[in-house]
């Protein structure tokens, strides 16, 4: 073989190994609206004051269809009569690129029709997820605030009528 041609196979295998590595580091990055729903995945108790009463419940999270959405489950601890969980809740949470938001559909046993009401829609912080949802007549804040010193998130539930805030739920999630 001669030598140019040696020459000239070592050069295109750099030249396709540097293009190689170069397209790998332009590849999209993992967004940090990304990461910080990663830090919600797992499994959870939350244990804190909701509707005025002591609660305990069970948060599973997980990322379902393509790790396009955040899903969880919470079930608290308390029962009905019959048996079933006096709390049960199906939730979704995703991250709009376009409209560089999250989203946040919410599910629970309380009083139906969560399908009727928009998804609460919420501005990333460094830390936080403030969700808002806007009702007939009033606003419903959750807001997420994620701990990295301790690995645990806080929500706290506030009813905003007449612009004046209504705590219903301060609670904290510690990892299972």
């Amino acid at each position: 073989m001669k030598l140019v041609n040696v020459k000239r196979a070592i050069t295109y295998f750099c030249c396709l190994a540097a293009l190689s590595f170069t397209a790998s580091s332009f590849s999209e990055p993992t967004e940090a609206p990304i990461q910080l729903l990663d830090r919600l995945a797992g499994r959870w108790v939350l244990k804190g004051v909701l509707g005025g009463r002591e609660s305990t419940h069970d948060v599973d999270a997980d990322w379902v269809l393509n790790h396009e959405y955040l899903r969880l489950h919470e079930i608290s601890r308390a029962k009905k009569a019959n048996g079933d969980p006096a709390y049960e809740a199906i939730v979704l949470i995703s991250w709009d690129r376009k409209a560089q938001e999250y989203l946040c559909l919410w599910l629970d046993n309380t009083v139906g029709g969560g399908l009727s009401v928009p998804p609460a829609r919420a501005k990333r912080q460094e830390n936080a997820i403030p969700f808002i949802w806007v009702l007939s007549s009033t606003e419903l804040h959750t807001t997420f605030t994620y701990d990295a010193g301790s690995d645990t998130w806080r929500w706290t539930i506030d009813d905003i009528k007449d612009g004046k805030p209504d705590r219903f739920g301060d609670v904290k999630l510690t990892r299972r």
